[in-house]
C-alpha cells in the first residue's frame, strides 16, 4: 500500500465501533497487577491470609521440597513451597530475579551470605524477606515440623544458581552446572 489508502480520515472507532458499546472489551473489573515492591509484598500478604487459596494444593514430599505456581502475572509470578523438617534449598541465588517471601505454616531458618559475613534468621508466619537479584542464601526447615511458604518472583524465575559447601563470604563462589540446580 502507498499509505494513501488510511488518508480518509477513517479512525479506529469508526472502523471497528465504540468499544465503550462492547462491555466485554471495556472491562474495568480485572484486576490489578503490582509494579513495585510494596505491590509485591502487599500481593504475597494478600495470598498468605487466603488459606483456602493455597491450604488444599500443600502436599509433601520426603524426597525434594514440594512446590506448585499459584499465580502469574505480568513480570512476575507466585510460588507456594513446602518443607520436611531438615529439607533445605542449598545455598541459591534467583539469577535475574527478586523477590517476597513469607512463611504460611511452622518456621524456616534462613542463611545469607555477603561480604560482610554470615547471617541467620528465623522466618515466621507473618513476617517477610524481600531479596534483591544475586541475593545468596540458603533456607531450611530445622523445626520438627513441616512449613510451608509462599515465594514471588520478578521477573518470573528462570535461573536459580546452587553452591557448593565451600561458598565463602570473602570469595564469590562458583555455580554449579545448570543440570545440579534445584527450582527455588
Amino acid at each position: 500500500t502507498d499509505g494513501r489508502r488510511w488518508a480518509d480520515g477513517l479512525s479506529d472507532v469508526s472502523i471497528a465501533g465504540d468499544p465503550l458499546a462492547f462491555p466485554h472489551l471495556a472491562r474495568t473489573d480485572l484486576p490489578g497487577h503490582p509494579t513495585t515492591v510494596a505491590g509485591y509484598a502487599r500481593l504475597v500478604r494478600e495470598i498468605a491470609a487466603d488459606r483456602a487459596r493455597w491450604e488444599p494444593l500443600v502436599r509433601y514430599d520426603a524426597l525434594t521440597r514440594w512446590y506448585a505456581r499459584l499465580e502469574t502475572g505480568p513480570g512476575y509470578e507466585v510460588w507456594l513451597l513446602s518443607w520436611l523438617p531438615g529439607q533445605s534449598s542449598g545455598f541459591h541465588d534467583h539469577g535475574e530475579s527478586s523477590g517476597v517471601m513469607t512463611v504460611v505454616r511452622g518456621e524456616l531458618i534462613e542463611r545469607s551470605l555477603t561480604h560482610a559475613g554470615e547471617g541467620a534468621r528465623t522466618l515466621r508466619p507473618g513476617g517477610q524477606r524481600v531479596f534483591s537479584s544475586g541475593y545468596l542464601h540458603e533456607v531450611v526447615n530445622g523445626a520438627l515440623e513441616p512449613a510451608v511458604s509462599i515465594h514471588l518472583y520478578t521477573p518470573g524465575l528462570t535461573a536459580m544458581n546452587q553452591y557448593g559447601a565451600a561458598a565463602v563470604p570473602e570469595q564469590h563462589p562458583e555455580p554449579l552446572p545448570r543440570e545440579q540446580a534445584e527450582r527455588h
